[in-house]
């Protein structure tokens, strides 16, 4: 008894990795510089030309080879297993004080004005010596 392979229908995983993506046939259109309908169409293709799949993969952030050979079961159990063995070395802490920022551009701003303020009074000056001769 023979078991049926599935076949390697490249617009399927095309399709799957640019929703994986979040990525709409609309962008990856935009990105490639045709219609949405010819995404479409590459969508259904079983097969593509390497030049075409080389610049898909390109926009959709992968390497042709990862098209070629994606598999809708190893990519869900790659992040079912997903775990993060490098705990402990990402700081999600604000590594620096959101105050101490704030005061920063206020006092730029404050030395911003202050040589604006001197710009206009200087203006005044030189314009109350012009009227006065």
């Amino acid at each position: 008894m023979e078991t049926a392979t599935k076949p390697n229908h490249i617009g399927r995983k095309i399709s799957r990795i640019r929703e994986l993506r979040g990525m709409k046939q609309e962008v990856l259109a935009t990105e490639l510089g045709i219609s949405q309908q010819s995404v479409s169409y590459l969508e259904q293709s079983e097969t593509i030309e390497d030049e075409k799949l080389e610049q898909i993969a390109k926009v959709l952030g992968v390497t042709k080879e990862a098209i070629k050979n994606f598999s809708e079961e190893l990519a869900i159990n790659y992040f079912n297993n997903f775990n993060d063995s490098s705990e402990g070395t990402f700081n999600y802490n604000c590594t620096f004080n959101p105050l101490d920022k704030l005061m920063d551009a206020y006092e730029e701003n404050k030395k911003l004005y202050e040589r604006l303020l001197q710009a206009e009074k200087d203006k005044v000056a030189y314009l109350e010596k012009a009227i006065k001769k």
